[in-house]
């Protein structure tokens, strides 16, 4: 008998949180998705990027209620390789705030010592 190995997207990747800082230099730490397999769940802003650029910030409901962001968005996954979420406030004004400030957010770079 020759042993198989199972394939790689039933392996549950290791995933690690990254920090970036956004426009007004808050720091943030976001956690990864899987770029070709993650949905949109309620409560999480997301962060979709290619490379260090954010391309689009929000909600599945800014999709759902917001015709220019759903153009944004679709414009946004035909360019971007890496997405990104954390948990949306649930103050208005606080999502707005955060949506505005992550819009211009960079990663952070490690510097060694």
């Amino acid at each position: 008998m020759v042993p198989t190995l199972e394939p790689t997207s039933k392996v549950a990747a290791f995933t690690r949180s990254v920090n970036w800082q956004g426009k007004s230099g808050r720091a943030y730490l976001l956690s990864p998705d899987r770029f070709d397999s993650f949905a949109l769940v309620p409560g999480n802003l997301y962060v979709v990027a290619s490379g260090a650029l954010v391309l689009w910030v929000g909600s599945i409901d800014d999709i759902v209620n917001d015709q220019q962001s759903r153009a944004r968005f679709r414009l946004a996954m035909d360019c971007a390789d890496r997405v990104f979420h954390l948990a949306a406030p649930a103050d208005e004004v606080a999502r707005m705030t955060l949506i505005w400030d992550l819009e211009g957010a960079e990663p952070e770079t490690l510097s060694a010592a």
